[in-house]
């Protein structure tokens, strides 16, 4: 009460002493008409800023002026997109707070506690759950696994062929009735780049026991007879099918006799344990660098590079035959890997002379595009060539999916597509005949 009073009188004193007089009223009153205008002015200017500003972010700004080129708002969100793509390529997660602990070079690596009981586990638990059988209908119950990084490829038309080829898997699983899973993260963060798909198969096989056979395939690699099948009755007796030669893997000690891009790998006892004496040589830094040597000194043509898992698996089988072969079927009769280099430019040939269903070098099952690395910065092969030759392979294999609807691409190098059968009125008639 004091404080107000005391305004009160300081206004009551200052009144009485200068009473205005009226040239000094219409001063002040032209002064603040001035400055409310100038204020309303501001303010008008800042509100039509702010509109336009959300106008652009909603209908863009070339919609409310024409004349004004996509130039500039284009390049911004080119940068604004690499700005994110580096981000994410950068694997920093500011919210990583509990980093996983470095491996000791000193302690043999393992994939996790080792598990000694799996068959007699995975029978009882058969017992138990009656509905989700490993044989349906007579067939092994198969599962796909393939991958890719978890980040942006370094090329940005290399997402558009993993694209094709997932699209790939999927319609061969969709046809022969098997499930797939694609996977883009590191389950292990040591296992990195060749050697993730370890970790990944051990959590696969323990979380899906209904599964009786793994089969793996790089993303790199395309179906390319969607016909063929698999014949499982052929390996009752084995529980690791993989593409190789025994001539090259025990007389020659060659580090290209087998192919880790495509093969199956059966849900048992036998196959956790091989993948535990596999996974040693993968931790990165100085376990796999070294490992990397023993391998190109005991390698024949294995250039020197880190471990990888193919080049360990040979070592491993070579080293320790007798603890693993028995139960190992080295395929070559048809194509479960089939080197690109030798096969894309003959498709045509294929198609005069043969048809889908064969596998071989006929009709090659998997076209595998070992060195291409359309996702890299780099690889062994031109780039042109390499997508070129991709292009093909699927167009080769998409073709035969399309048969069935009535269409076919242009050519083994346009995405177009051209009708090969008329309509009908009676589709049932032709279902059993272009079906795969």
């Amino acid at each position: 009460m004091g404080h107000l009073s005391a305004l009160k009188r300081f206004s009551t004193t200052t009144t009485a002493a200068t009473l205005p007089t009226t040239t000094t009223t219409l001063k002040h009153r032209s002064s603040r008409t001035r400055k409310g205008f100038f204020t309303n002015l501001r303010v008008t200017i800042l509100c039509a800023f702010i509109t336009v500003l959300v106008l652009h972010g909603t209908i863009g700004l070339n919609h409310l002026f024409p004349s004004i080129t996509t130039t500039t708002t284009t390049t911004h969100l080119i940068e604004e997109a690499n700005r994110i793509v580096a981000e994410i390529r950068s694997q920093n997660d500011p919210y990583d707070e509990h980093l996983e602990p470095t491996i000791n070079p000193n302690k043999t690596y393992t994939l996790g506690p080792k598990i000694n009981n799996w068959d007699i586990s995975r029978k009882s638990w058969f017992t138990q759950n009656p509905n989700f059988p490993n044989y349906v209908n007579g067939k092994a119950r198969i599962l796909l696994v393939t991958g890719s990084p978890p980040s942006p490829c370094d090329n940005p038309i290399g997402d558009h062929y993993l694209l094709k080829s997932i699209k790939n898997k999927i319609d061969y699983c969709r046809i022969h009735g098997i499930e797939i899973v694609y996977n883009l993260a590191h389950l292990d963060t040591e296992l990195s780049g060749y050697w993730s798909k370890l970790p990944l198969i051990r959590r696969l096989m323990l979380s899906h026991l209904e599964v009786e056979w793994i089969w793996w395939m790089d993303s790199d690699a395309l179906f390319t007879d969607m016909f063929f099948e698999i014949p499982i009755p052929k390996y009752a007796d084995y529980n690791l099918v993989i593409h190789g030669y025994p001539d090259l893997l025990f007389n020659h000690k060659s580090w290209i006799a087998l192919n880790t891009g495509s093969f199956l790998l059966r849900n048992c006892q036998w196959s956790l344990d091989l993948l535990d004496a596999w996974a040693p040589m993968g931790p990165k830094g100085p376990v796999r660098d070294e490992a990397g040597k023993i391998l190109t000194h005991n390698l024949k043509g294995r250039p020197e590079f880190e471990a990888d898992d193919q080049s360990a698996l040979i070592y491993l089988f070579i080293s320790k035959k007798d603890e693993w072969m028995d139960k190992v079927f080295l395929e070559n009769s048809y194509y479960l890997h089939g080197y690109w280099a030798g096969l894309v430019d003959k498709y045509e040939e294929m198609i005069a002379k043969h048809h889908p269903g064969l596998g071989d070098e006929r009709w090659p099952f998997v076209t595998h595009f070992v060195g291409c690395k359309p996702c890299g910065s780099y690889g062994d092969y031109p780039v042109e060539r390499c997508l070129r030759s991709m292009e093909r392979a699927f167009n080769f294999a998409d073709n035969q999916v399309l048969k069935l609807y009535g269409f076919s691409h242009r050519g083994l190098l346009s995405p177009k597509l051209k009708r090969i059968r008329n309509e009908t009125t009676t589709p049932l008639n032709f279902v059993d005949r272009f079906d795969i």
